[in-house]
């Protein structure tokens, strides 16, 4: 039999990459990663039913680590965010902003 690549084998990768990447961006890295956990599935049960077909699989299992990396860290962006939002205000996170850059620039 000849040897394929698994159906979004590089996307997989690719997407967990940017999950990671995005995860500051309010939740976008956390839905990229849910979709690309969806595809890695996809693939992984493809891969199973005949392993010896498709030599690539390594991506799909990288790609499925950094879609769970980007999700915790945009979970806790978004965590942060809520908290911060909720206890202290975005008011008065904002001054508080301000204050520590202007510390910043006269040190």
């Amino acid at each position: 039999m000849e040897k394929q690549k698994l159906p979004n084998e590089t996307l997989i990768l690719v997407l967990g990459i940017i999950s990671i990447i995005t995860c500051c961006c309010w939740g976008f890295g956390l839905i990229l990663g849910i979709v690309t956990l969806v595809l890695a599935g996809k693939a992984t049960q493809i891969y199973i039913q005949n392993p010896e077909l498709y030599p690539g699989y390594q991506n799909v299992k990288i790609g499925k680590i950094l879609a769970i990396i980007g999700i915790v860290l945009s979970a806790i962006y978004i965590l942060i965010a809520i908290y911060v939002n909720v206890v202290i205000g975005s008011e008065e996170f904002q001054i508080m902003v301000k204050e520590w850059a202007e510390e910043m620039q006269n040190q």
